[in-house]
């Protein structure tokens, strides 16, 4: 059973207590806490980015070869979603990201010929929900450049708890 920190937050008073300890507390309990999931350190590097452009890739027929701006700068993205468009908000994950799905760290490649310096997200390589046929189009008011720690209010964290 997955619970919510925040949601423990509004019935329990645990102000000054560490994670660990509550987790130690719940376990002296009889509670096994299998593992817990800290979404400000899984999130830290998506940011909402803007595509700002959409052509067919050169060398794919299935690619699209975009631009994402993020509020700084503006980078090339190879994308592979067929519901990518110019003017969607996205989820960003630039180079360095670790994509929560499968752990894979993200770095500058050539893909079909073509530098990518990032990559547009859906819900299921970020483990937010099970669409995995096209990226996740995020409200239109946000602002380029926010973590969607901040955006998606991704700033808790998750206990499992066996249930027994």
């Amino acid at each position: 059973m997955k619970v919510s920190l925040n949601w423990l937050k509004e019935y329990i008073n645990l102000e000054g207590i560490s994670v660990q300890e509550i987790v130690d507390k719940l376990t002296m309990c009889g509670l096994e806490v299998e593992d817990f999931v800290n979404q400000q350190e899984i999130y830290k590097d998506f940011i909402v980015g803007l595509v700002t452009s959409k052509e067919k890739h050169p060398n794919a027929d299935r690619l699209s070869l975009c631009k994402v701006s993020t509020g700084i700068e503006e980078l090339q993205v190879v994308c592979g979603a067929p519901n990518v468009s110019k003017g969607q908000k996205i989820i960003f994950a630039p180079s360095g990201s670790i994509i929560p799905s499968n752990g894979m760290k993200l770095g500058k490649v050539k893909i079909r010929g073509v530098e990518s310096f990032g990559m547009i997200c859906s819900e299921a390589e970020l483990e937010l929900g099970s669409d995995a046929a096209g990226i996740k189009v995020l409200d239109e008011n946000l602002k380029e450049g926010t973590s969607i720690t901040n955006a998606l209010g991704l700033n808790d964290v998750i206990l499992e708890i066996a249930i027994t």
